[in-house]
C-alpha cells in the first residue's frame, strides 16, 4: 500500500490552513488600513504544528524532492552615524532617513541637507525605472498619538514634494503615509533607539535590468 495519496492530503491540508490564515490576517489589517510598510504585512499569528515524526510526512518510496527555489535576499547598508539606511531585496529598494537629517525638531520644514539627500534617492529611483514610489513617514513614541501621526505625515508629504519636483515624470505615482509611531524599528526605551524610529522611508520596485 502506497502513503503518497495520504502525503499528498496531509501536505494540501496544511497549506490550506496556512493559507486561510494569512487571508484572514491580511483581510484584516486592508480592511483597517490598505498600505502598511515593506516588510511589516501580518503573516499567520499561529503556525500549523507539525509532527515531525508523523510517518505521512515521511518520503515515500521512490519519490523526489522539489526543485530548490532561490529565496530572497535582504542587503542592508547603513553608515556610520546611521543616519541613512539602504535596503535592498531582489524585489525592491527602500531609503530610510532620520528625521534629524532632515528636519529641525518637531517640523516638518525640509533643510538644505535634506533636500541633497533626497535628489540622490530621486537618481536612483530614476536608476530603476520605478514608477510607482512609497514615501511613509514616522515619529517615535513621545508625545501624543495624534500629534504623531499629523507630524509623520506632514514629513513625508515634504519629501514627495521633492522627489516629484527632481523626478518630474507624470507617469510617477505616489502613496504618502504617516504612520506616526506605528511599526517601530527600534526600542522607544532610550533616546538612541527614538533616534531610529524618527524617520522617513522611500521605498520602490526594482527593475529587471
Amino acid at each position: 500500500m502506497t502513503r503518497a495519496p495520504r502525503l499528498t492530503l496531509a501536505l494540501t491540508a496544511a497549506t490550506i490552513m496556512v493559507a486561510a490564515n494569512v487571508l484572514v490576517a491580511t483581510t484584516a489589517d486592508a480592511a483597517d488600513d490598505p498600505s502598511v510598510p515593506p516588510g511589516t504585512e501580518a503573516s499567520a499569528t499561529t503556525p500549523v504544528e507539525v509532527d515531525a515524526n508523523d510517518p505521512d510526512l515521511k518520503l515515500p518510496e521512490g519519490a523526489t524532492l522539489a526543485e530548490a527555489k532561490v529565496l530572497d535576499i535582504k542587503q542592508v547598508v547603513e553608515d556610520q552615524a546611521g543616519e541613512e539606511r539602504r535596503e535592498d531585496t531582489n524585489a525592491d529598494v527602500k531609503f530610510a532617513l532620520q528625521a534629524e537629517v532632515l528636519f529641525p525638531k518637531d517640523s516638518a520644514k525640509l533643510t538644505g541637507e535634506a533636500k541633497a539627500r533626497i535628489a540622490s534617492i530621486a537618481e536612483e529611483i530614476g536608476k530603476q525605472n520605478a514608477t510607482r514610489i512609497r514615501v511613509f513617514g514616522f515619529t517615535d513614541n513621545l508625545g501624543s498619538s495624534a500629534h504623531g501621526d499629523v507630524l509623520s505625515r506632514k514629513r513625508a508629504n515634504a519629501v514627495q514634494g521633492v522627489l516629484e519636483s527632481e523626478l518630474d515624470d507624470s507617469s510617477v505615482t505616489y502613496e504618502v503615509r504617516g504612520y506616526g509611531e506605528q511599526y517601530p524599528i527600534s526600542s522607544n526605551e532610550t533616546e538612541s533607539g527614538r533616534k531610529k524610529n524618527r524617520r522617513v522611508e522611500v521605498s520602490f520596485p526594482r527593475s529587471d535590468g
